[in-house]
């Protein structure tokens, strides 16, 4: 996959290296600010008990 994607940036080794410092950057903001938020709502992390628990 890495190669497929090498293999279609324009320019040469250093402009190439740029892109894939840019689509990183842009693949990890969209993850951050748009899914990991949506997927956090469906996750059961706030789920947890501190302190006694009443017991049946």
């Amino acid at each position: 996959m890495y190669a497929w994607l090498w293999r279609r940036l324009p320019g040469g080794p250093v402009t190439r290296l740029l892109c894939c410092a840019v689509l990183l950057t842009a693949v990890a903001a969209l993850l951050w600010h748009v899914i990991f938020p949506w997927a956090e709502t469906l996750l059961p992390f706030d789920d947890s008990v501190v302190g006694p628990t009443r017991e049946s």
